[in-house]
């Protein structure tokens, strides 16, 4: 009997990864609904090739021109989750990026009792909320960024009073050995292209401040219940190596693999019990292992790294961060900001006369988040435009 997979943010990165998983697997795998945001093409092809149960299209404009162009089709064409929609899987991939995957997450562990999340903002902005309703559903969450991912099975053998340190590596993005004055220059261009990922815009021009990596160590906190101080952030250009755990027995382990996002969301689909070469065809080249490089980050290229302290120092610094680090992106790929704005003005949260007013609020439901968010995204937006 084939297993029922759905895919929140299917026109994205990591819903297309998994999309490929399906297109070899489809003996065993099949799609029951999708979920993504305005890519109409995208949305037009993916509704024809894999005729899910549901298809629900946020944008409300895309939503109408879908809705209309498959009026005779069986795949239902919705604008919002239902509540009676019918639609329980055996795994769901959520890979909504930003705030926007939180709401969607928790519609979805609802439905499935298994959730391969590659949403950091969902996590580190509504951890409890998700974990509650996990408990509630008896729903199990497995992180499938290639960190994460790389974290949990590290870690899933040791008593956490065992582990001395953990270190989430960073490839330094397209910037890693540009100087100051060569920063002052980078435009939105220059920072989608990746040395080594195929990523969203958003999330490159997070890997390109290392906002990403002060996200993930934030989500990582969270998700696996272990102190700031346990982690630690290393610069690693060849991009293999995705996690390392120093035990205090003097063991130290890690996990390498190809920079494919296949690998690990194939694994977490299957329990880690297939042959990656059925997905993923591409072989381990381990030669380059003896030229792997791990270094310290360097705070004058990366200023961000100071915020790692700071991220979760108060129980809604990290939904202020990150509600942040969202409008300035968007900003700067809008070319309305520079690129060395987005650390500066991050930082500089810190020292609003309401920043802690905020920090300290401990939301106990999802419109509580939405209104710090609020909060944070409007004093960016005042303090940019002033």
């Amino acid at each position: 009997m084939k297993k029922t997979i759905s895919i929140l943010g299917s026109t994205g990165s990591i819903g297309l990864s998994t999309l490929k998983i399906i297109d070899k697997k489809n003996f065993f795998l099949k799609v029951n609904f999708l979920t993504a945001n305005k890519n109409y093409k995208l949305i037009s092809k993916q509704i024809r090739k894999y005729k899910p149960k549901y298809f629900i299209v946020n944008d409300k404009i895309a939503y109408l021109k879908i809705k209309k162009k498959f009026k005779n089709s069986k795949t239902k064409i919705l604008n919002d989750f239902k509540k009676n929609m019918g639609a329980r899987s055996d795994v769901i991939i959520s890979a909504i990026p930003g705030i926007n995957g939180l709401k969607p997450t928790l519609h979805a562990v609802k439905l499935c009792k298994k959730i391969l999340i590659a949403n950091k903002e969902a996590i580190i902005c509504g951890w409890n909320l998700i974990k509650k309703e996990c408990q509630r559903n008896r729903t199990k969450i497995i992180p499938i960024d290639s960190e994460h991912y790389s974290i949990l099975k590290l870690i899933e053998n040791e008593q956490k009073k065992e582990i001395k340190k953990i270190y989430i590596t960073a490839s330094g993005g397209p910037f890693l050995n540009y100087t100051s004055n060569k920063l002052k220059k980078v435009k939105p261009k220059d920072t989608l292209k990746h040395p080594k990922w195929k990523m969203g815009k958003k999330i490159s021009v997070d890997s390109a401040t290392l906002m990403n990596k002060i996200l993930e160590t934030a989500e990582a906190q969270k998700l696996f219940d272990l102190p700031n101080s346990k982690f630690d952030i290393l610069i690693h250009p060849e991009s293999l190596v995705h996690a390392i755990i120093h035990l205090k027995n003097g063991l130290i382990k890690f996990i390498y693999h190809d920079t494919s996002m296949i690998i690990p969301i194939s694994n977490a689909i299957f329990d880690n019990k297939l042959d990656i070469s059925t997905v993923y065809e591409k072989k381990n080249n381990l030669k380059v292992i003896n030229n792997l490089t791990f270094k310290k980050v360097n705070s004058n290229n990366f200023p961000i790294i100071k915020l790692k302290e700071k991220i979760n120092m108060l129980p809604s610094s990290s939904i202020i961060f990150n509600a942040v680090n969202e409008v300035l992106v968007d900003q700067f790929l809008k070319k309305k900001v520079s690129f060395l704005s987005i650390s500066k003005t991050i930082l500089g949260i810190l020292k609003d006369s309401n920043y802690k007013k905020y920090a300290i609020l401990e939301p106990i439901n999802i419109n509580q988040i939405i209104n710090i968010d609020k909060w944070a995204r409007e004093t960016t937006l005042k303090k940019l435009f002033k």
